[in-house]
């Protein structure tokens, strides 16, 4: 028989706060994380603004990340020890009877520390003397974010990383759901990170015609769903979860969120960028998981949309939904809460089921803010 899955902990670090509740309260009061960026000259860019989290300096976080640590890691994995200390915290982990050969980390990133890489090679290309530091290798490889998590806490189970662009940290989740159903670990930190404010963040994405430019109305330049969008907003952040065995998390006497019921992964296999206009592979997915949960579309409540506030995406992404929800479609609440995160790539998939929670938790529907246009979207099936 197949395992149970639940969440027992969650932790975060995202453009609207530095912890779970302060994420849960901007969520609830629609607050934009779109600022002005600071961090790098964008004088030769189209766009100037991103989510960007506010006055991040990691010795503000002594519980998750030391001096020695910060020197030594790239935001991206300092995002991950703040999120995972939270999340380790709430779930009490770090104070319980466990086996840490049974505890297993999953952390994924898109693009890793490309701060780290970018930094590097302007040093190494303006130096009369070019060298590189002996810890670029292990600051930008994608899976150190779950070594420095396993590392801090002792955890000595299954240990990798995930790289699937956007899908990042929902695969990352859904691979230690797996872990668990196999019955190769009892608990497994999971979620995503991301640190992609950079020069070539920026500089590539602008370049790929995928950002927003609308730097006059920054604030309000995330918009899913909306006739005028034109692009997404870039963000940054973590959100790890701690997902556990069903029976383990009732012998520890842990709190539970919810459970992990049914799990969908399908490909468009169509284009490197854009997705297929008849949401064909996305509604294969969302059936596959409810029918591995045993569950209707009418069973369904809410739906945390990918929305990124692209013109191809939201509506793709809308006429997948129509596809498998037909009727009901009209009946569930949809939102896109990238309309105030902002899209952080490999960490938006955690950082949104963190915004499920909050919604099953405590019977709050995020809104999509910034929507004021409406967009006439046809679909067949």
């Amino acid at each position: 028989m197949t395992k149970r899955v639940v969440i027992t902990g969650i932790g975060t670090i995202n453009p609207l706060g530095n912890s779970v509740p302060e994420y849960f309260a901007n969520l609830d009061r629609g607050v934009s994380g779109a600022r002005i960026i600071d961090r790098i000259d964008t004088t030769h860019f189209k766009t100037k603004f991103a989510c960007q989290i506010p006055d991040f300096a990691p010795e503000r976080f002594p519980e998750a990340i030391d001096r020695k640590e910060a020197r030594r890691t790239d935001p991206f994995t300092q995002y991950a020890l703040i999120a995972a200390a939270e999340a380790i915290r709430d779930s009490k982990l770090d104070t319980g009877d466990v086996d840490l050969k049974r505890i297993g980390v999953v952390v994924g990133s898109g693009v890793g520390g490309i701060n780290t890489e970018t930094e590097e090679l302007k040093d190494y290309f303006g130096s009369e003397q070019p060298r590189f530091s002996p810890f670029l290798i292990p600051k930008f490889i994608t899976n150190i974010a779950s070594g420095h998590i396993a590392i801090k806490f002792g955890f000595r189970g299954p240990n990798f990383g995930v790289s699937s662009a956007c899908a990042t940290s929902a695969h990352a989740i859904l691979t230690a759901a797996s872990q668990i159903q196999l019955g190769r670990a009892d608990v497994m930190v999971s979620g995503g990170t991301e640190a992609p404010i950079c020069i070539p963040g920026i500089g590539g994405f602008n370049s790929a015609h995928a950002l927003s430019t609308n730097n006059e109305e920054y604030e309000t330049a995330s918009r899913p769903f909306d006739g005028t969008r034109d692009g997404f907003v870039m963000g940054e952040g973590a959100a790890i979860l701690i997902v556990e065995d069903y029976e383990h998390a009732l012998r520890r006497g842990a709190h539970i969120y919810a459970e992990i019921a049914g799990i969908g992964m399908t490909c468009d296999a169509w284009h490197i960028t854009a997705p297929r206009e008849d949401g064909e592979s996305a509604a294969d997915a969302m059936e596959l998981a409810l029918r591995e949960a045993g569950l209707t579309p009418a069973d369904v409540d809410y739906i945390n949309a990918h929305g990124t506030s692209t013109p191809l995406g939201d509506v793709a992404e809308l006429r997948a939904i129509r596809r498998v929800f037909g009727d009901e479609a009209y009946k569930v609440n949809i939102s896109s809460t990238k309309s105030m995160t902002g899209h952080l790539m490999g960490a938006a998939g955690a950082v949104e089921a963190l915004a499920c929670l909050h919604a099953i938790r405590d019977g709050i529907i995020p809104p999509t803010v910034h929507f004021k246009v409406d967009e006439m979207v046809t679909t067949t099936r």
